[in-house]
């Protein structure tokens, strides 16, 4: 009897724990947008974005000029041994000299080239591959998320299914202990049930622990720290996409898998890089101007004693290295080169993609056809159990019998549970490959 009262603690206390978790249940919807919101490697990558769009920027073209300002003093004491025009000679011992000077001086490139114009579209293609970069990392945190928000999933249908082969095994007891009262068992019928009880709490409390774990790191991707694990439930419901759209996803993949978008973006970005370095060979077209204030007090040795002036200055120059060495060349090369790789590596994601793609494909189907098959197999094994229970009733089979229908109802819920999202997640990998993992509904 201590068995039962024990056993119908473990019932009370998860029943109840369960009721009270029923106000937290935690969408598929709502653990994507708080990963959205607070996954560090997300805000990582979307401040990478950021950093490349500061790049982007026209004030990191290089178009626009520079404004400095400079201001100076110089003060001297010298003697000074001075012969004057009208043959007069003059000593002066520490004559002063004072002299300031302020300017505004603005430098422009009117014309470099063409560096500057490839360069700004290099930045502007480099955003383009950050934000494909910060959408690939949100992919896979997502992806990771969902993996273990069913996994999540999975162990809470598994413990509502030991929960009630628990319950089963403890009616079992109490009817054993009945039929021993009454004359219709012996000790040994009572002492089956109670081992399958004690067997069937160990295997409950080990997946509520599982379950719990599995909350844990759901709550470190959400970056969630202030839900208990035992607040909060996941929706168990999973729906599949329609093959006619998945078929319009795969038929579109090369189009919007971020790999081969990354790998087009990149071989844009070489392209820039070879016309930036052919810039090499024209010649820089530079503007300067200038406003000025310079004023002096002389020693009594110079034509004037006070000196100030106030003006403008511009100028142009034109700078053209015929030959620079051969520097030029060789980044002209050099880019060209690390161009033809990145049309390798495009080559080789392409293959790499397709093959990913089939796999998952056949995975998927695999799984959904394993799925089907399960379910069928729980509907096959309630029968059988149903059968059986009514049979054990009534004495017509053992209980060891009626114990092995009862094991086999409950692998067959267990495998259907992995079944089912074991499908899904095949779902969601082929789904990421076609690049719609971010744009359907869960």
């Amino acid at each position: 009897m201590q068995i039962i009262r024990n056993s119908l603690f473990i019932l009370l206390f998860l029943f109840f724990g369960s009721l009270y978790a029923q106000d937290r249940v935690l969408s598929k919807e709502e653990a994507i947008i708080k990963t959205l919101d607070n996954n560090y490697g997300i805000r990582i990558s979307q401040n990478n974005v950021e950093i490349a769009e500061n790049n982007r920027s026209i004030l990191n073209s290089g178009y626009l000029p520079a404004l400095s300002g400079n201001a100076g003093m110089n003060y001297n004491i010298e003697d000074i041994n001075a012969e004057l025009q009208d043959g007069d000679i003059r000593e002066v011992e520490g004559a002063e000299t004072n002299r300031y000077n302020a300017s505004l001086n603005l430098n422009y490139t009117l014309f470099d080239g063409l560096g500057r114009w490839y360069n700004f579209k290099q930045l502007k293609e480099q955003y383009n591959l950050s934000t494909l970069e910060a959408r690939e990392t949100i992919e896979n945190t997502i992806l990771q998320m969902l993996s273990v928000y069913f996994e999540v999933a999975r162990l809470t249908e598994n413990v509502q299914v030991l929960e009630e082969t628990l319950e089963i095994s403890g009616e079992r007891i109490t009817r054993a202990q009945y039929q021993f009262e009454f004359g219709q068992n012996n000790r040994l019928g009572i002492l089956n049930a109670e081992v399958d009880v004690n067997n069937d709490s160990i295997i409950l409390l080990d997946t509520q622990q599982q379950l719990d774990n599995a909350r844990r790191d759901l709550n470190v991707i959400l970056n969630e720290q202030e839900i208990p694990v035992d607040e909060f439930l996941v929706d168990t419901t999973v729906t599949f996409i329609p093959k006619l759209k998945l078929e319009s996803y795969l038929a579109e993949a090369r189009n919007n898998n971020v790999s081969l978008l990354q790998a087009e973006s990149n071989i844009a970005i070489s392209e820039y890089a070879i016309k930036v370095s052919r810039s090499g060979y024209l010649p820089n077209i530079d503007l300067t101007g200038s406003y000025g204030w310079n004023t002096a007090n002389l020693p009594t040795t110079s034509f004037a004693r006070n000196s100030t002036t106030l003006g403008y200055a511009a100028g142009a120059s034109l700078t053209w290295d015929l030959f620079d060495g051969g520097s030029t060349i060789t980044n002209v090369r050099n880019a060209k080169v690390r161009r033809d790789n990145e049309e390798y590596l495009k080559q080789q994601i392409i293959l790499e993609v397709n093959r990913d793609i089939a796999n998952a494909l056949g995975n998927y189907e695999n799984r959904r056809i394993i799925y089907e098959v399960q379910e069928k197999n729980v509907a096959t094994n309630e029968n059988n159990f149903e059968r059986s229970e009514e049979q054990f009733k009534i004495g017509q089979i053992t209980s060891i019998e009626f114990r092995q229908a009862q094991i086999n109802l409950l692998n067959a819920r267990t495998s259907k549970n992995l079944a089912k999202y074991d499908a899904k997640l095949a779902e969601l990998q082929l789904l990421q490959l076609t690049g719609q993992l971010l744009n359907i509904e869960l």
